[in-house]
């Protein structure tokens, strides 16, 4: 194996091949082993839903059959087995402030007996705004259901509002799904992603993609003035985590100003900075924002938010469009029980004082497993947002997505994240992520990193 880490056919990424495959096979054993209930409920055959599971994701894990759940309370999940876990997946941020927050709970409980759902505000829904606007800096806001919904939305009105049909992201791929984003570089052009099921419009028609902290490429790509929009990540985080290089947003934010391009800051995933996210850390200015998953506390919601003047560009549209459906909205979003949640969590949950506790220990995590990674000379690193940290397979940092993508080792990263499982730590099933929350204990992070040091060393002996 060469010395920057890159595998061949004897190794991936420091750890010998067959030593690899040994262990997750000792390992897959070990998990089937003491999980009898649900390896019975997976082995009875199909249940109705397609593959065995409610949603396709929910065999990512790389599990011999997924865990059946029984209960989830702060930074712990329990199967049906007994087995109880550290939870540092977190829903994958869904339960970024731990399982069913205190106030959050007492919010919905209360909702519950008032009505779900009615088309019309609650007083709590109208309050929502005003700390939207208070916390995000952004006066204008509404809401969705998921935050795919919520970047659909935004996209279409900046569409409307700019002229403009094509918009821009950045290679690797933003988060969601949203069809615009499914777009790579192959050898310095754009072309639909591989691996896109029912694709039948040439998506690169309207999307532009660069990489990530390439001012050069920023500005050739929205030199012609047709971009209507730039959606990001402040951070990259669906291919593996990228820090913006020094300089690089207040870039973009020139750049597509001098352009008149609108800039759209998705922080789904970031909100793991700090209170008011990445972009209230580092006096990012955006026109337009989403935030998704754990705005409700779990409860299926998100929120956009936009500037004085997206909005006067909107309201000018709308006073002259004609009768019928602009495509914006659906039913259920802003639904009453929703909207309770959010209240709880801006006001009870989303505090100072629990973005320190896990600044705290998010930092006591990244140091300790990259301690564990030095002592190994193991040629991987550790990368942190906020509470939000990710070990990755490769030498860092990592400047772009092409870096990312090339970046991961699937066989290796799952049979870590197995040994971890079973050693009685829940990471995410992809991306090696890992989040702390509000109820994460400092025990539970020691034991984290005792459980990564402890596979590392069978990995790599």
């Amino acid at each position: 194996m060469s010395s920057n880490g890159r595998s061949d056919a004897t190794h991936v990424r420091g750890v010998c091949r067959d030593r690899l495959a040994a262990f997750m096979q000792s390992e897959r054993a070990a998990y089937a082993c003491v999980r009898p209930r649900s390896a019975k409920l997976h082995a009875q055959g199909p249940n109705g839903y397609y593959a065995g599971a409610p949603m396709h994701w929910m065999l990512d894990w790389p599990t011999p059959f997924p865990m059946v759940i029984a209960t989830a309370k702060e930074a712990r999940l329990t199967d049906i087995d007994g087995i109880t876990l550290a939870d540092f997946c977190l829903g994958d941020t869904g339960s970024m402030f731990g399982h069913s927050p205190e106030p959050v709970v007492r919010a919905i409980e209360r909702q519950l007996r008032q009505g779900l759902t009615y088309m019309l505000p609650t007083e709590e829904a109208l309050q929502v705004g005003s700390l939207l606007a208070e916390r995000f800096s952004l006066p204008h806001w509404q809401v969705a259901t998921t935050a795919s919904d919520a970047n659909r939305f935004a996209l279409r009105v900046a569409r409307a509002v700019t002229g403009r049909s094509k918009v821009l992201v950045m290679h690797g791929c933003y988060h969601g799904a949203v069809d615009e984003t499914y777009v790579a570089l192959e050898q310095g052009r754009a072309v639909n992603r591989a691996g896109l099921i029912g694709q039948t419009i040439d998506l690169t028609t309207d999307t532009k993609i660069v990489e990530f902290n390439d001012v050069d490429a920023l500005t050739y790509a929205l030199a012609d003035c047709d971009v209507a929009c730039v959606i990001t990540e402040p951070v990259l985080t669906n291919c593996g985590m990228v820090l913006p290089a020094p300089g690089y947003h207040d870039a973009l934010r020139r750049l597509t100003r001098a352009t008149g391009t609108l800039l759209l800051i998705d922080e789904t995933h970031t909100i793991s900075t700090g209170p008011g996210g990445y972009t209230r850390a580092h006096q990012l200015q955006p026109d337009l924002f989403v935030l998704g998953k754990p705005i409700a506390g779990g409860i299926p919601a998100s929120v956009w938010g936009f500037t004085s003047d997206v909005a006067a560009r909107w309201d000018q549209i709308r006073r002259h469009k004609a009768e019928g459906h602009s495509g914006l909205g659906t039913t259920l979003s802003a639904n009453a029980l929703a909207m309770a949640a959010m209240y709880a969590v801006l006001t009870e949950v989303m505090t100072d004082e629990a973005y320190a506790h896990m600044e705290s220990l998010a930092e006591r995590l990244a140091t300790g497993l990259s301690a564990v990674i030095s002592q190994h000379q193991a040629p991987w690193h550790v990368v942190r947002v906020g509470a939000r940290i990710e070990f990755v397979c490769a030498p860092g940092p990592l400047k772009n997505g092409s870096e990312a993508l090339r970046a991961h080792a699937p066989e290796l990263e799952q049979a870590i994240h197995l040994g971890l499982l079973n050693r009685g730590c829940l990471v995410a099933p992809f991306h090696n992520m890992m989040l702390t929350c509000p109820r994460t204990t400092t025990h539970q992070v020691d034991a984290l990193i005792a459980a990564f040091s402890n596979v590392t060393e069978q990995l790599i002996a």
